[in-house]
């Protein structure tokens, strides 16, 4: 009787430090995931070194930001739609983007896009 209240005892133990070694996984593997997406959204380059090569899109009145993300993706302006339109939704461009055709360039960067597609001049570097 002693030696079985010992075992499950034991068991126990074991079982709640692998229930908190899978939590604290959980935890920094989260966060990876997070940092790396708030790093995107802050520091995404631009897909190519100038001269880059020259795209024609055509916003539509009413898109979202995850269909002009998309847009740019299927385009290969951008790497990723989604990093864009978080991007676009923080930025002070959100609901200033003008329907319109633009010719965009795979050398600039998302806020240069943005730039453009809101008829603002591209600030020089």
């Amino acid at each position: 009787m002693k030696n079985s209240k010992v075992a499950l005892n034991v068991l126990s133990g074991a079982l709640s430090v692998l229930i908190l070694i899978l939590i604290l996984f959980a935890i920094v593997k989260v966060g990876t995931v997070a940092y790396d997406l708030g790093y995107r959204v802050f520091t995404e380059p631009a897909l190519e070194r100038e001269p880059g090569r020259d795209v024609i899109i055509q916003l539509k009145r009413g898109m979202s930001e995850m269909e002009l993300g998309s847009l740019l993706e299927e385009k290969r302006l951008i790497d990723n739609g989604i990093v864009f339109a978080i991007q676009l939704r923080l930025s002070a461009y959100s609901d200033k983007l003008k329907p319109g055709q633009y010719t965009l360039n795979t050398s600039q960067t998302a806020k240069e896009m943005m730039q453009i597609m809101t008829g603002e001049e591209i600030e020089e570097q």
